[in-house]
């Protein structure tokens, strides 16, 4: 069985600041390890160093047994969101089945594909040229490479993954574009390779985003019963209780483990900053009596020469306190505040008329009124981004007032009935893949501080304090595509408390934030002066609505009282 010990590990960022230090933990054979902690705290960059994709600086990292990795971006492949992703991961699916192998089964399959081409090109220009006969010498040595490279093996298991997560034989889809999976099917698709392949240490970033939720109760029900070594990153509270039997909290700069599963998590950290503080107001007691003590003395010596001696000894005594240091406060917790606008609109918000998105849903009629909560539930691949997309377009035929307001032309929805927004209803729309190529390259502050053809620019003493609310002030001069997945959500969640919309349209908007984050933007939702509209797998978050439209399996939707997740 495979392990991971991580000892002593300190990461020093590109612009001098320390993420964190002595962070040490072990993940024992079968154990399911959690990393939880504040967006951007470095629980992507601890996997990364485990995995080997980020150089250790000091401290060191040993493992045991073959390694399989979910990266963070996965389920956004595609979707022209990071640059460097679609490079590590190629466009199609047997390219991304690739990417998740095992080295000698990766660089195999590199040389195979490489050579095929080559056949294919020779063999266009002349079937019986020199060049020809090469590339067959090529293409034959680079299939003995992958079938000795145990190829035949993983090709086998690349269709019981495509049967078991898309519905279709490996011969079927291998060619496809991933870009054409939604993100819950790459999810999928990359679970059941690594789960059900022969790696027995797993590093999963945030594997339950993009799942609906019977995919996140089979990912819990899988991780139980699995017997490979798993360390893991992951916000959803539910599925943590669920799998994790030890936690790494990754905060205030360094990381503790508390040896418990995850509903006595909260109670033990919460133990734990007690006696922190109790440490802390003890050093601070002793410190402040020898500092007393040494004044008492030096008054002496000053007219006692018999008191030097004494003097000098609580001086003595008093420095070598002090070079011991005070102990660690309780890391400083989060403050954020998203301060949602809005505005007034007509009392009708939206209304759908026998709106029917071609190949997805039957007919329905939905109104929603000025001031509503909506949840949109449903399994994957049922309509409910389209849905959302559809909205954020303006609807069937927009007016100007109705026109997005960040300005961005979103993909058209193909759909028969017609949907209207209501009088001076502006929609916000937050992209569940934080696809915004208009960021990439650009700094937060740059961002805020400039504006665009549809936000006026913000002063830099105006801009500052509003990344601060959002916990982004140490990202200022960040670009946006280096930012975690949660804090650019945050920072997307920013950008529409500054666009002045009235109906937020959000996308799987608490994928990526931590705790702290996702319970601000509740608070910041409940405060919003406007229309809400969610699509969300969330069981936590969706408990906040006061409405819930089911996008069912079989084409209905339908409004039901409750949330309804099968």
């Amino acid at each position: 069985m495979g392990y991971v010990d991580v000892a002593g590990l300190r990461h020093v960022l590109p612009d001098g600041r320390e993420l964190f230090s002595d962070v040490s933990f072990r993940v024992g054979e079968g154990a399911k390890v959690a990393l939880v902690g504040p967006n951007g705290a470095g629980k992507t960059t601890l996997l990364r160093m485990v995995a080997g994709d980020l150089a250790v600086q000091h401290g060191t990292v040993a493992r045991s047994g073959g390694l399989g990795v979910m990266r963070q971006f996965i389920g956004m492949l595609g979707a022209h969101k990071q640059k460097e992703e679609e490079d590590a991961h190629p466009r199609h699916l047997d390219s991304f089945a690739l990417s998740l192998a095992a080295p000698a089964v990766r660089v195999a399959g590199t040389t195979l594909a490489r050579a095929e081409a080559d056949l294919h090109a020779a063999e266009r220009r002349g079937k019986y040229s020199t060049s020809a006969g090469r590339a067959q010498l090529a293409y034959a040595d680079a299939l003995a490479a992958w079938g000795e490279a145990g190829g035949y093996e993983a090709e086998v298991l690349f269709d019981t993954a495509s049967v078991a997560a898309l519905h279709k034989p490996w011969d079927e889809v291998k060619h496809r574009e991933i870009g054409t999976l939604s993100g819950g099917q790459q999810k999928r698709f990359a679970l059941e390779l690594l789960l059900r392949g022969p790696d027995e240490v797993l590093l999963l970033d945030e594997p339950d985003n993009f799942l609906d939720v019977p995919g996140k109760r089979w990912l819990e029900q899988r991780l139980a019963e699995s017997g490979k070594s798993v360390l893991y990153v992951s916000h959803d509270r539910e599925l943590l209780a669920q799998t994790a039997n030890r936690v790494v909290a990754v905060e205030g700069g360094s990381a503790w483990v508390h040896p418990g599963g995850f509903a006595s998590w909260h109670e033990a950290r919460g133990n734990r900053h007690q006696r922190m503080e109790e440490n802390r107001r003890r050093w601070d007691e002793e410190h402040e009596k020898l500092r007393q003590l040494m004044l008492m003395y030096k008054q002496k010596a000053a007219y006692n020469s018999d008191m030097a001696s004494r003097y000098q000894s609580a001086q003595t005594r008093l420095k070598k306190f002090e070079e011991g240091g005070p102990p660690p406060l309780p890391p400083k917790e989060q403050d954020i505040r998203m301060r949602l606008g809005g505005g007034r609109t007509g009392k009708r918000a939206l209304v759908c008329a026998q709106l029917e998105m071609e190949d997805l849903t039957f007919p329905f009629d939905l109104e929603v009124w000025f001031g509503d909560r909506v949840a949109v539930l449903g399994a994957n691949g049922t309509g409910k981004s389209h849905f959302l997309r559809l909205l954020a377009r303006g609807g069937t035929d927009p007016d100007v007032e109705h026109a997005p307001v960040d300005g961005r032309l979103l993909a058209p929805v193909a759909h028969n009935g017609r949907v209207k927004l209501g009088a001076r209803v502006r929609p916000g729309h937050f992209s569940q893949t934080h696809d915004r190529p208009d960021l990439a390259g650009r700094t937060l502050l740059d961002v805020l501080w400039r504006g665009d053809d549809h936000r006026r620019g913000l002063p830099r003493e105006d801009a500052m304090p509003s990344l601060s609310r959002y916990e982004l002030a140490a990202q200022a001069e960040q670009r946006f595509e280096t930012l975690s997945g949660g804090q650019q959500a945050r920072f997307l969640v920013l950008l529409l408390e500054l666009s002045g919309a009235t109906l937020l349209l959000l996308d799987e908007p608490t994928d990526n934030l931590d705790l702290a984050s996702a319970e601000a933007l509740q608070e910041g939702l409940e405060k919003f002066e406007g229309t809400v509209i969610a699509v969300t797998h969330d069981r936590w978050f969706a408990r906040s609505f006061d409405r819930f439209v089911l996008f069912s399996g079989d084409g209905e939707v339908l409004e039901t009282p409750e949330p309804v997740w099968d």
